[in-house]
């Protein structure tokens, strides 16, 4: 009897599995609402049983193919032109339907979080594009974050294409929309955008094992992570070590919570507390050295067409994390410090007279507080509080520096996305069967400690890219990076200028172009508003490389080269036959000239047709030049006529 009911299991165990296994499955990608690329060779492709028999219709045309041993199966076709809505119907022991398919133009579009930043985070920057665009002929896929070291991966993680249509648009990667905007508006040609995007993550960790080949450091590094056996013992020895806090750690009392009146009820007398301005950091602000749990208070006085109503509270940006209460009644709360803070009052809780509001906030380390020029208000339909001025604050918790007799290891938990190979393992190898049109990439500032090594990478990348593709010198567009952080009167050294002249550089690469955004940053956020300009600017190289419109003008002024004229330098630029400008002011500013010492001094530059001519009092025979050469280059003014602004450079002078 029990060996009956052993042999029925196992038989119900393998027609269950075969008839899972038969299920014929379609990546990701391969999905509804899809836009293949036009006039390319173009591979479909998918799972099922070994040796099973596969049916594809597409097109008016019949395809066939028979999976492998591991079950895997591909078909090619042809070159379609742009068009659509078409089905596609894949048949094996199943049948899959693929609905409103469009021929267009596809482009992977990679990097980090100024990549990633939904348009849900520009919408009061751009209302006008949230409520009216309607545009359902381009198509957004949005990779969700997955890393993996092991090796790479037969599939993407879990995801859809959408349309830009309505509340959807807000999912769009803010950069990705306008440049997909632009050129549908140009050549009403389908558009789909692949976001792969991580927040946070280096350059090493979107490139493939084999663009480490010559770099025997990285590449053991990630036959490491192959290892299983390796990493079995590294998490081992890793759990062995001490990571956390010494046990004598006090533990957390947060003072708020901890009375017989809490610092969130409105009846809390806190005139004792310390005064506050809004916006701004405590450490500018007489107490230094903290961070911890801290509450702020401030007293509104509501008029009566106000109450009731809902509202929107706008408290800036908050280093780190932050809990928001009205009235005693929680409102919101955000558990980083980039997102702009954006909280709905729901309507009943605003009343006439007196009403108090509490921010709490979370300090893990460094100058925490708010940030400046940011949006501090409340506002109801018709009406605006300015949250900015007197606040009064006091410290929940206090945290403890570190013992100085204590060492944490410098051996720490691998973070796969950090790690070479961890995101193009997950995120990047599974698409790379998807023909595409080009790729556009938007990364940097996780790379900005080591600046001069990606002139390497960047390079490194984009030929890897290309060589998994497999579809020639596919047209690689990018960011430069933005300016940001506080912008330093005299000339300075950077880390950030550095990076940008590496990404100068990449420009020697073919069919490579690079959209200056040293005009759309923003000096206190890492995450800049302007996405619309970046966006566009990427999309006018794109019209140039895999469009070939030549007669547009698609980039700003280039540096190009230099003649010395005695004590007069003359500085040569590509992308200036349009002529040459300065913006906003009347004075050239940016330009410093350096001697043999490197010593820089701010050059008197002044526009003489298509060249900028320097000197200085301080420098008799200048050896280098440099262009808005800063973090926060916010003096540099030079723009070509088609007003696109000059990229930063440095060059040694010619002799």
């Amino acid at each position: 009897m029990k060996i009956k009911l052993v042999f029925c299991v196992l038989t119900w165990v393998l027609l269950f599995s075969f008839s899972v296994s038969a299920k014929v499955t379609l990546p990701q990608l391969v999905s509804s609402h899809m836009v293949l690329q036009r006039e390319t060779p173009l591979t479909i492709w998918g799972w099922g049983a070994p040796k099973e028999k596969i049916t594809i219709s597409f097109n008016g045309k019949i395809y066939k193919a028979t999976t492998d041993d591991q079950g895997s199966w591909a078909v090619k076709m042809g070159k379609i032109k742009a068009g659509g809505p078409f089905k596609m119907i894949i048949k094996g022991e199943n049948t899959v339907v693929v609905d409103d398919i469009m021929l267009g133009d596809v482009w992977f579009c990679s990097g980090q979080s100024n990549m990633a930043l939904p348009m849900e985070r520009l919408k009061e920057a751009y209302p006008q594009v949230i409520e009216k665009d309607h545009f359902p002929l381009i198509r957004n896929f949005f990779v969700p974050t997955k890393a993996n070291l092991s090796g790479e991966a037969a599939d993407l993680p879990p995801g859809k294409w959408v349309p830009a249509i309505g509340a959807d648009i807000l999912s769009f990667g803010g950069t990705s929309y306008f440049f997909a905007k632009t050129l549908f508006q140009k050549y009403h040609i389908p558009i789909g955008i692949i976001n792969s995007s991580v927040g946070g993550t280096p350059i090493e960790a979107w490139m493939s094992r084999d663009a480490f080949l010559t770099n025997p450091e990285q590449l053991k590094k990630i036959n490491n992570f192959r290892d299983s056996v390796f990493m079995a013992n590294y998490q081992s020895k890793l759990k062995e070590k001490n990571l956390a806090r010494p046990a004598t750690s006090a533990p957390i009392v947060d003072e708020g919570l901890s009375g017989p009146v809490k610092w969130i009820d409105p009846g809390f007398d806190a005139s004792g507390w310390r005064k506050f301005w809004m916006p701004g950091y405590w450490a500018d602000q007489g107490i230094r050295n903290i961070n911890g749990i801290f509450y702020f208070r401030k007293e509104l006085q509501i008029p009566a067409e106000m109450s009731g109503q809902q509202a929107k509270l706008y408290i800036g940006r908050i280093i780190d994390a932050d809990s928001v209460f009205l009235n005693g009644k929680f409102i919101g709360n955000t558990t980083y410090q980039y997102p702009p803070r954006r909280y709905v009052i729901p309507a009943g809780l605003l009343k006439t007279g007196k009403n108090i509001l509490i921010v709490k906030v979370i300090s893990n380390s460094g100058k925490g507080g708010f940030v400046p020029d940011k949006n501090y208000s409340l506002i109801t339909s018709d009406k605006k509080i300015d949250l900015r001025g007197e606040w009064s604050f006091e410290v929940g918790y206090a945290q403890p520096r570190q013992n100085p007799g204590f060492r944490v290891d410098a051996e720490m938990p691998l973070v796969a996305q950090n790690e070479p190979t961890g995101l193009f393992n997950t995120m990047v190898a599974p698409a790379i069967k998807f023909a595409i049109k080009g790729f556009v990439w938007y990364q940097g500032e996780s790379n900005t400690g080591d600046p001069k090594a990606y002139a390497q990478l960047l390079p490194a990348l984009i030929k890897d890219w290309r060589n998994k593709w497999k579809q020639g010198d596919l047209p690689f567009i990018y960011a430069q990076l933005p300016n940001f952080m506080e912008a330093n009167y005299l000339p300075e050294e950077s880390n950030w200028a550095q990076f940008r002249q590496s990404q100068l550089q990449a420009l020697a690469v073919p069919n490579t172009g690079m959209a200056v955004a040293i005009d759309a940053g923003e000096w206190n956020d890492i995450h800049p508003l302007d996405k619309k300009d970046v966006g566009e600017r990427l999309a006018l190289w794109a019209e140039h490389l895999a469009y070939h419109d030549q007669q547009i003008a698609y980039s700003g002024p280039i540096y190009k080269s230099n003649q010395l004229n005695g004590s007069e330098l003359a500085i040569n630029f590509d992308h200036s036959s349009s002529g040459l400008m300065i913006k906003g002011a009347d004075k050239l500013s940016g330009f410093a000239l350096a001697g043999e010492d490197k010593v820089f001094y701010w050059a008197e530059a002044r526009v003489v047709g298509d060249q900028v001519l320097l000197s200085s009092p301080m420098v008799v025979k200048p050896v280098f030049v440099r262009y808005a050469w800063a973090d926060n280059p916010d003096r540099a003014n030079l723009y070509n006529k088609a007003g696109l602004p000059a990229s930063p450079f440095e060059a040694e002078v010619n002799k």
